[in-house]
């Protein structure tokens, strides 16, 4: 066909992204039940029960159209981040945020600055765009703002910046940020992925909400993914300078927010007794997962999120064969970490499951 044979080969030579695979599809393709998911760094607990209860009460007003600017959520989330309404964006997922950032600002041959093995998602979208890449190696398993300050250039147009990682679950720290803005230009859009930033503990953790102004081009990515468990409803949020998201309100589809997500994400956002238990099972679990694998002599990344990173030999080996036994986690190959697997920190009962199962098949394949 010849409309395929036109597609640039900067879109030819895109991998597709491989999500984690659901519980239902690895049960049907091994007959088997009882089967966990620790792939895909979702919230044990669920969803906020505020925002089931609201869901239920409003699930008949579903053949309405949603309202397209989010009004009641955005001035909800305004007051709770003590922001102006006018700097706030919402999406499909921080995933279309991403997407409309990139379409906004980033033109054919211009160059976005990310580290590897960082989310796949920006290196898809930049290189979709025709953007070219500046891929900088992490060290150790953390993004080096020195390096990634380094590759900036007269064309650089972003640099995405993944604060906790994703996969490796590490930080960078408040001096080595402050002084990469220092050193930045603010024609620069720095865009600060923070999906993760609730489950931090570390006080030297920048929150980049903190240092916006200034004349600083900062957009703060977030989600109602992960703390609030909402990652089927697909909602996420942007904070930045109202210029910029004045522009990326051009780009944005109407009606890119579905309203049963507005609803869940409005009255999840003052369920604090949610996120205090997310946050508890997530520090028994982690605490938990880190006991063990010391126990077994298996190295892992240190992370402040909520998942972590396992050094198991064979990670694509070791995928597979915790899939024949109902442990569903993620290889890591796709990240150029051949040698890891990524492991959510799941219920008790989960964790104790994926330690168990670990410890079985990691002797034969390892």
């Amino acid at each position: 066909m010849k409309i395929v044979n036109q597609v640039p080969e900067y879109i030819r030579s895109l991998v597709p992204y491989t999500p984690g695979r659901p519980i239902e599809e690895v049960e049907r393709e091994f007959g088997i039940t009882g089967s966990v998911k620790l792939a895909s760094n979702e919230n044990p607990l669920g969803p906020s029960p505020r925002a089931l209860k609201v869901l239920k009460e409003k699930l008949s007003q579903i053949h309405r159209y949603p309202d397209g600017d989010c009004f009641y959520l955005k001035h909800g989330l305004a007051r709770k981040l003590d922001v102006s309404p006018s700097t706030l964006i919402f999406g499909n997922g921080s995933n279309e945020l991403i997407e409309l950032a990139v379409r906004t600002f980033l033109r054919p041959g211009d160059e976005a600055v990310m580290a590897n093995q960082a989310f796949v998602i920006y290196r898809l979208v930049a290189q979709a765009a025709g953007g070219s890449c500046r891929i900088i190696p992490l060290r150790d398993f953390t993004h080096d703002l020195t390096r990634m300050r380094e590759a900036v250039t007269s064309k650089t147009r972003m640099v995405f910046l993944s604060n906790p990682n994703n996969p490796t679950g590490t930080i960078y720290r408040k001096r080595e940020w402050e002084k990469f803005l220092e050193q930045v230009s603010p024609e620069v859009l720095l865009v600060a992925d923070e999906a993760y930033y609730e489950y931090v503990t570390d006080s030297e953790y920048p929150d980049s909400l903190r240092y916006h102004g200034r004349g600083r081009s900062i957009l703060t990515l977030r989600t109602f993914s992960k703390m609030y468990g909402l990652a089927g409803l697909r909602i996420g949020y942007g904070v930045g300078p109202e210029p910029v998201i004045a522009m990326m309100q051009r780009v944005r589809q109407p009606f890119n927010v579905n309203a049963a997500a507005q609803w869940a994400a409005l009255a999840a956002l003052d369920d604090d007794e949610h996120k205090s238990r997310t946050l508890e099972v997530n520090r028994q679990g982690m605490e938990f997962l880190e006991r063990e694998l010391k126990r077994l002599g298996v190295e892992y990344v240190l992370s402040q999120a909520n998942f972590l990173l396992i050094h198991v030999g064979d990670g694509r080996k070791i995928f597979e064969a915790l899939l024949r036994r109902g442990v569903i986690v993620r290889p890591m190959k796709e990240y150029d970490l051949p040698e890891y697997i990524r492991v959510t920190v799941g219920t008790a009962e989960e964790n104790a499951k994926f330690v168990k199962e670990f410890e079985a098949v990691s002797a034969k394949v390892r």
